[in-house]
């Protein structure tokens, strides 16, 4: 398995496409429930092919990563060819951005002499998609760039 297999939540809400999937493997109902009962290690294959199958479309289409710690913004743009980063750093230990206190105080706070704004470029590995479920496993998440639009905005 490359990821991670989904959560009995999430192969709920893919319920259908799970079955399309096992379709596509020519595995009916009945085989299916003969397998889980049966020869649950071939179930359990199936069901990490199938996550990795959606993972794969999933970070294929995601186009941006967020990620929050309570002094740091981690606002990814993920490109063809690289990541360009965007960090905005609080030097004030007295704030926690994860906070709705703090990320206020952040948004009034911009120009602030204890706000720090970082860029970079980083390539991928061999693993393009790889690279951006590791950093979702450390916390990151999908977004549709709306923050890392408005910073890429504000410091270019």
């Amino acid at each position: 398995m490359k990821y991670a297999r989904l959560t009995k939540e999430q192969f709920e809400e893919l319920h259908q496409e799970f079955i399309n999937f096992l379709a596509t493997q020519s595995i009916t109902a009945d085989e299916w429930a003969n397998l889980k009962v049966n020869k649950p290690e071939v179930a359990e294959m199936e069901l990490d092919v199938f996550s990795d199958l959606i993972w794969e479309g999933v970070l294929n289409k995601a186009e941006y990563l967020e990620h929050f710690a309570p002094q740091h913004m981690y606002l990814f743009h993920l490109d063809e060819d690289n990541m360009h980063a965007i960090v905005v750093n609080v030097k004030n230990d007295e704030v926690d951005i994860t906070t709705k206190e703090g990320y206020n105080w952040l948004r009034e706070n911009l120009m602030d002499e204890r706000v720090e704004f970082l860029q970079a470029d980083k390539a991928y590995t061999e693993d393009k998609n790889l690279d951006k479920f590791k950093m979702i496993e450390q916390g990151a998440s999908i977004t549709k760039g709306e923050l890392y639009q408005y910073f890429y905005n504000l410091i270019n």
